[in-house]
């Protein structure tokens, strides 16, 4: 598989720019390890390229496939919607066959490297919260942009760590393709 084409990006911003702007209710809380440095400001996102390029495709392919599925609390199937950590756990399941913990407070938990923000890579784990709280996470697809399902009565959507929601409340995040 080929890295992410220019077209597939111009497509992926566009889809951020039509589902931007909502607030998210928890998804599953819990206490981050350390304040993250916040993420870089919009259009300043440098290319970093992921240790296993053929994993980090078929995750970003599968994750912006579901764009437009309902959110559900405790939801993890196409079929039933999904709620945060269900549409990651669900993603990486069925794409690289890696079993995650199903709550983002467990997922922020994952053995690996944490990632600074001008180090992501496509397939990286982005979490968000406050107060020292994990309570929500997506999956980073490159150019500052991830795929999550941020809220009740929303869906599955792509949205920027620029975004002012998303800037102030990232936490930090985690490589799990190696």
């Amino acid at each position: 598989m080929t890295p992410v084409s220019p077209g597939l990006r111009r497509t992926m911003v566009a889809l951020a720019l039509l589902g931007m702007a909502a607030l998210i209710t928890a998804c599953g809380g819990g206490k981050a390890s350390r304040a993250a440095a916040p993420p870089p400001a919009t259009g300043t996102w440098p290319s970093v390229a992921p240790a296993n390029p053929q994993a980090a495709n078929a995750v970003l392919m599968r994750a912006i496939g579901l764009v437009g599925t309902p959110y559900l609390y405790g939801g993890n199937t196409p079929e039933s919607g999904f709620d945060c950590s269900g549409l990651v756990t669900y993603v990486y399941r069925e794409m690289v066959d890696l079993k995650l913990p199903r709550t983002s407070r467990e997922l922020a938990a994952v053995q690996g490297p944490k990632i600074e923000p001008r180090r992501l890579a496509t397939g990286d784990l982005v979490f968000f919260g406050s107060r020292g709280n994990v309570s929500h996470v997506g999956i980073y697809v490159g150019e500052g942009r991830f795929v999550h399902a941020p809220s009740t009565g929303g869906t599955v959507r792509l949205d920027s760590l620029g975004g002012h929601y998303w800037k102030d409340h990232y936490t930090g995040a985690k490589r799990v393709l190696h």
